[in-house]
């Protein structure tokens, strides 16, 4: 069996038994292009000896006979692998079908002359006469870099703004009292103790409601 010589490595074979076919890939952007289907002549001939065969072997087993030709004709359908066991005539087609398969295929692609890269008509800049990799498009470049400047300047201008206006201050999520969630309130949900931090009048370290001694100096709170 012959080796088939693609134009580009990125291509596959979709033939079955029933005809060929081939997709060709682009080298940037793997899109594929899928070339027409052409039927096997081989395997349309086969189709017609082998319905005649079961033609045959129906009529014998109207007549008491096995039907042998109808059990031979499952079994060529049986393939193990892939492309083997099909006859030369089949792979004679195939590498017929191939060779019009590129040349379909050839017309959808353009190989850059810098990169060597087959790419389809969305990878090629037609003004260049190179790939977009090797020689991207300018009005794309230039709308690419404006949608970039443009999330640059909308999180600039966010972190300017002021977005919380409320109080920070520092309250107990613990009650000193009960010892249970105190909530985000003044007092206690629970107890209704008081949850105000106090305040050193030494050093003015806050402490929690409660604390008898300032943690920073050890001056006695109030």
């Amino acid at each position: 069996m012959s080796q088939l010589q693609p134009f580009t490595s990125n291509m596959a074979d979709n033939s079955t038994e029933a005809g060929f076919q081939f997709t060709f890939f682009c080298d940037l952007c793997r899109d594929g292009y899928k070339t027409k289907f052409i039927e096997s002549k081989t395997h349309k001939r086969g189709r017609l000896f082998r319905g005649l065969g079961q033609a045959v072997s129906f009529g014998a087993s109207l007549v008491g006979k096995e039907g042998v030709g109808y059990r031979l004709e499952r079994g060529s359908d049986m393939i193990s692998d892939r492309f083997m066991g099909m006859p030369p005539q089949w792979h004679k087609e195939r590498e017929q079908a191939f060779e019009l398969a590129q040349n379909e295929a050839k017309g959808a692609f353009q190989r850059c002359p810098k990169c060597r890269r087959w790419v389809c008509a969305s990878c090629w800049n037609e003004q260049s006469g190179l790939c977009v990799d090797c020689a991207p498009r300018v009005g794309v470049e230039v709308a690419s870099a404006r949608a970039q400047k443009m999330v640059e300047d909308i999180h600039a201008k966010a972190s300017e703004t002021r977005v919380f206006t409320g109080e920070i201050e520092e309250k107990q999520t613990i009650c000193p009292r009960c010892g249970k969630p105190a909530g985000e309130g003044k007092f206690c949900s629970n107890c209704g103790a008081s949850l105000e931090m106090t305040t050193c009048e030494n050093c003015g370290t806050k402490s929690p409601a409660g604390t008898r001694f300032c943690p920073e100096c050890g001056t006695r709170l109030e």
